[in-house]
């Protein structure tokens, strides 16, 4: 049988994703901001800070977004801590994710030279 190829930091990191795609659904509703989905979490190693990852339905808005979740991350940390089985909680870091732009883009260009 082969040995686990996840380490502890991978299954925190999958866990938050999952944690925070809610949260920060949520939090696009109630405070009317632009729609932002989370495309991926990177968690370090000692588990210290999660760097999450988002992206934008409308790329112009994304840097709103992250900079209107990263003023959201205390309240996220503390919803968190309510309900994960975490003796510390990640400092949580929002960063745009703009491969999804970078790819509509190279898409358009290879689209016009056809």
């Amino acid at each position: 049988m082969p040995a686990k190829s996840f380490n502890r930091s991978d299954r925190v990191s999958a866990e938050l994703r999952r944690e925070l795609a809610v949260l920060v659904h949520a939090a696009v509703r109630d405070h009317a901001l632009p729609s932002v989905s989370v495309s991926d979490v990177e968690v370090t190693k000692d588990l210290d800070v999660a760097t999450v990852y988002v992206t934008a339905l409308i790329g112009d808005q994304g840097k709103e977004a992250t900079a209107a979740l990263n003023e959201l991350a205390k309240e996220f940390r503390r919803e968190l801590s309510r309900t994960m089985k975490l003796r510390r909680v990640p400092e949580l870091r929002f960063r745009y994710d703009d491969s999804v732009d970078k790819g509509e883009r190279i898409e358009s260009l290879l689209r016009s030279d056809a």
